[in-house]
């Protein structure tokens, strides 16, 4: 695959972490769009500040965009971010069952192999950080949720460069069709690769844990959970299947 026409490309050995630098860059007015990656982070960090690790090998990047669409609709890029990437990994691992899982995790025969965080940088005029980890070579033990890696499954893993060059280009493709279309073209291909779709799951909250049948996502992003016949959306929160 070849390197998306318009995006920029910022490689570093190190860094604290690749939602920091964009940070930075949109502090400085930039907007985007350019991806970053780094060999080795230092304080890379998941969902809720946790701390993503980041072994030699695997993936570690971001963009940093600044969508032409109403900012209340960036969150849905975190759909198209977990779609790019379940579509760059069956690349490499097209022997895996790969899904994604709410709100934006990429699974291989179950377990995790991709994280996605979303933060809002630059200030009120600023732009999006979108931050992905892939365990391509490598993956933690002990997390809550499984994890797993290419070798794992079998699959040679290509070089950092190689798998942010099929994920840049996977993105661009479903970012070009939100700009165009909305949220409509991401639900639609997010809901044919998700997992769990009409199973029990447990939903975990702020302040609670719900059980139910995970009925799909709205027209927001939003999960909808089916307790006994009563289905509410969830906007923010994690996933068990």
């Amino acid at each position: 695959m070849n390197w998306p026409d318009g995006y920029g490309f910022a490689r570093h050995q190190e860094l604290d972490s690749t939602n920091e630098e964009a940070r930075r860059l949109a502090q400085d007015g930039a907007q985007g769009p350019v991806w970053i990656s780094a060999a080795r982070q230092t304080s890379g960090r998941g969902r809720q500040g946790r701390v993503w690790q980041s072994l030699p090998g695997n993936l570690s990047a971001t963009l940093l965009i600044r969508p032409s669409r109403p900012d209340r609709e960036w969150p849905q890029l975190s759909f198209a971010a977990a779609i790019a990437a379940a579509d760059m990994v069956a690349g490499f691992a097209p022997h895996a069952n790969i899904a994604v899982k709410w709100p934006n995790d990429v699974l291989a025969d179950g377990k995790k192999l991709a994280g996605i965080l979303l933060e809002r940088v630059g200030g009120a005029d600023g732009s999006l950080a979108i931050g992905i980890g892939v365990n391509l070579a490598h993956h933690p033990d002990g997390t809550e949720f499984p994890a797993i890696s290419l070798p794992v499954l079998g699959a040679s893993p290509p070089s950092p460069d190689q798998s942010l060059t099929a994920l840049a280009a996977h993105f661009a493709k479903w970012y070009d069709q939100w700009q165009a279309q909305g949220f409509a073209a991401l639900r639609e291909a997010w809901l044919a690769r998700a997992a769990g779709l009409g199973a029990t799951i447990r939903a975990r909250l702020a302040q609670e844990e719900r059980v139910g049948v995970f009925e799909g996502i709205d027209d927001s992003g939003a999960l909808l959970l089916n307790e006994g016949g009563r289905i509410s959306a969830i906007s923010a929160g994690e996933v068990f299947l």
